[in-house]
Formats: C-alpha cells, sequence, structure tokens
C-alpha cells in the first residue's frame, strides 16, 4: 500500500515541482510521475529518520521541495548532452 500511496502523492508532487522549477523540461508525464515519487519516498524516508512528520503537510511540502530539486537536477543533467 505504501508503494501505491507514494506513486499517488508522486503525480501531484511532481506536476507541482515542474510548475515551480522556472525553465522548459522536456520530460514525459511517466518521468514526471517517477521523479515525485522518488521525491515523497526520498521525504518520507527523511522525515521518518528524522521524526519530523507531526503534521502531514510537513511530508508534503517537504515532498515537493524535495522533488523540485531532482527535475532541476533532471534539467541540468538532460540540458548537458
Amino acid at each position: 500500500m505504501n508503494l501505491l500511496w507514494y506513486l499517488l502523492i508522486g503525480i501531484v508532487v511532481g506536476i507541482l515541482a515542474r510548475l515551480i522549477h522556472p525553465g522548459r523540461e522536456n520530460m514525459g508525464w511517466l518521468m514526471t510521475i517517477l521523479i515525485g515519487a522518488l521525491a515523497a519516498f526520498i521525504a518520507g524516508g527523511i522525515g521518518t529518520w528524522t521524526g519530523w512528520y507531526a503534521f502531514w503537510w510537513i511530508g508534503f511540502v517537504v515532498s515537493i521541495v524535495v522533488a523540485v530539486i531532482l527535475v532541476a537536477i533532471y534539467a541540468r543533467i538532460k540540458g548537458k548532452k
């Protein structure tokens, strides 16, 4: 069930990250969902490890921040080719 939850949150987080990150990223919907799910997974791990998540929205905000960072890294790597 956790994997499904990360994928569902990943859709929302990935879309929001692409809207927040300036510039045009040439990535499809699948990559957007994967980056969002990876960000949700990383943020969930960080929050669980540090004990930050007293409220659900903190994890959501951290997921968006991590996703924006991952989108920027992806855009930089893809742009260098």
